[in-house]
């Protein structure tokens, strides 16, 4: 599919950089990946690990990624974009980040 058509990679990395602008117009922290694989910087562990549960309460999956994984006081949600999202699925997910955010 890859090889007749350069469409789902160009809506891939649309949908990356919407959701980059997003993440960073909400005042996230997202690191400077420079791949589909987005980090959303949160630092404390427990934070992380509730963010995530509390994400996927709002039907985000979005994985705590913490110590050994990465070094303590780094700890993260990461966010995987993919070329089946559509903008409406890019703001539904931006919405529950953003409504997570305020909770915590």
């Amino acid at each position: 599919m890859l090889g007749e058509s350069e469409d789902l990679v160009q809506k891939l990395w649309a949908n990356v950089h919407y959701l980059r602008e997003g993440f960073t117009d909400l005042g996230f922290d997202i690191g400077h990946s420079e791949t589909p694989i987005i980090p959303v910087m949160l630092g404390d562990e427990d934070k992380a690990k509730a963010f995530s549960a509390k994400l996927f309460e709002e039907g985000v999956f979005a994985s705590a990624i913490c110590f050994p994984m990465v070094p303590k006081g780094t700890a993260r949600v990461r966010v995987i974009a993919s070329a089946s999202f559509s903008t409406e699925d890019c703001d539904a997910g931006l919405a529950a980040f953003k409504k997570v955010a305020a909770s915590l």
